[in-house]
């Protein structure tokens, strides 16, 4: 408007110059009161013209501006889209956008092969394109994904089976130390589906030809007019750094997708894995007397009974600990047994860095003038180590790596003694629970 404006400023001044111009060289002298006045109403009438075809182009802009603004928002308020495509029957749909020019992948469960288009696009009738896939049943000789299928989980009966000792007002407390979950990935490769083949974008200009691809294709063909699709599965194997999902990846028309063992689910950034908690999700199948343990991947249901002993008896006082009975006065082989047995449970991934602090005993109170911190029994000798790291507190340390799925179990005890004399012995049974996974 402001040009408008400046360029019927300039076509007035030209005009008063034209005929003052004019005027002077027909004449040749000053032009009268009359003579001007005659020139001024001339130019109002022509300024008046110009502002009205001014107004009237103004008003016609205006219009289809308007009605420019009004079809755009027409398109944003409607939020046209296709309707909800079905999965297939043993399959799965890939995509939550239905909108015009968005597209939608299937895949197949492994055992079944994709029967039709694996992509299908919003077309702006509303309606997909292709017709709908079908999954069918691979016969014996076929190829599908690796499928991975959970480990059952499984009763884990833990019993005690220890000599016993005299009785002591001495109570230990013991603390877990939590586990880091390494995001390591699944060394077990993963065939991904066919790729994919599109026509590429061409712009002609200027006797060239300019071609591209969306997002996640490469250029092909004699005349770059193919774009095929890139494998990042392929490209980034689970095995090397730079991997694109911890478990396992499916590579899809443009793209791919993660997924996870049973027992996890698909973190938010859509690469990692998240463990499922079945005991706290009230996921498990565990009886009324049994303790659900929750591993990575799974649950472990253990029953913790106290141990049967010819020389001492014991008692549940806890769910996870058991208490000596009383011993005869001048009983040695009573006094000698542990004054008290208690039980943990731990879950860690396959192969984790070693050494590592899994669990740490302590001494609430000490009646003797020394403490003694070691391994009980052979279980456990060769994976584990206990080192004193305070005064009155002994580490349990796995010194080695352990490839899952396994269940092992140490015995850590702490002797108190009064002049090399013994008041007590405590023992902790900790049974490690080894994951399949490394995440």
């Amino acid at each position: 408007m402001e040009v408008l404006l400046r360029m019927k400023s300039a076509a007035v001044l030209l005009l008063m110059f034209g005929l003052h111009h004019v005027h002077f060289s027909d004449a040749q002298e000053c032009p009268s009161t009359h003579d001007l006045l005659t020139s001024l109403r001339q130019v109002e009438k022509m300024l008046a013209v110009h502002e009205a075809s001014y107004q009237q182009g103004l008003r016609s802009l205006r219009r289809k501006m308007s009605a420019l603004h009004n079809s755009t928002m027409a398109i944003f308020k409607t939020g046209a889209s296709c309707t909800k495509p079905d999965p297939p029957a043993n399959g799965r749909r890939l995509g939550r956008v239905f909108a015009i020019g968005h597209e939608v992948h299937f895949l197949c469960t492994p055992g079944y092969e994709l029967i039709g288009p694996r992509t299908r696009v919003c077309l702006e009738s509303l309606r997909w394109s292709g017709q709908q896939p079908m999954c069918r049943r691979l016969n014996a000789s076929g190829n599908s994904l690796a499928s991975f299928s959970p480990a059952a989980p499984s009763s884990f009966p833990v019993s005690a089976a220890l000599s016993s000792s005299s009785s002591s007002s001495y109570s230990p407390s013991s603390s877990l130390v939590s586990l880091p979950s390494p995001a390591s990935s699944s060394s077990s490769p993963m065939s991904s589906p066919p790729s994919s083949v599109r026509p590429s974008h061409c712009t002609h200009f200027l006797g060239s030809t300019r071609c591209t691809c969306d997002v996640g294709f490469t250029i092909s063909g004699r005349d770059n007019n193919i774009c095929t699709d890139i494998d990042e599965c392929l490209l980034f194997p689970l095995a090397q750094p730079g991997r694109l999902c911890v478990h396992q990846c499916v590579n899809t028309p443009g793209s791919f997708h993660c997924f996870c063992p049973a027992g996890y689910d698909l973190s938010r950034d859509a690469r990692s894995c998240t463990d499922v908690d079945e005991c706290e999700n009230r996921m498990h199948n565990c009886s009324a007397d049994q303790v659900c343990v929750n591993t990575y991947g799974g649950f472990q249901c253990v029953t913790v009974e106290c141990p049967q002993m010819k020389n001492a008896t014991y008692i549940k006082t806890s769910s996870m600990r058991c208490e000596r009975n009383p011993c005869m006065f001048g009983d040695k082989s009573c006094s000698q047994a542990p004054n008290s047995i208690s039980f943990h449970f731990l879950s860690v991934v396959s192969n984790m860095s070693a050494p590592r602090v899994l669990f740490r005993v302590s001494a609430a109170r000490v009646l003797g003038d020394t403490l003694r911190f070691g391994l009980a029994g052979d279980r456990g000798r060769g994976h584990f180590s206990v080192q004193r790291s305070g005064r009155q507190t002994g580490t349990l340390l796995l010194v080695t790596p352990i490839q899952g799925p396994a269940a092992l179990e140490a015995e850590v005890e702490m002797s108190e003694l009064e002049r090399n004399n013994l008041l007590g012995r405590y023992l902790t049974k900790v049974t490690l629970f080894v994951s399949p996974y490394t995440f």
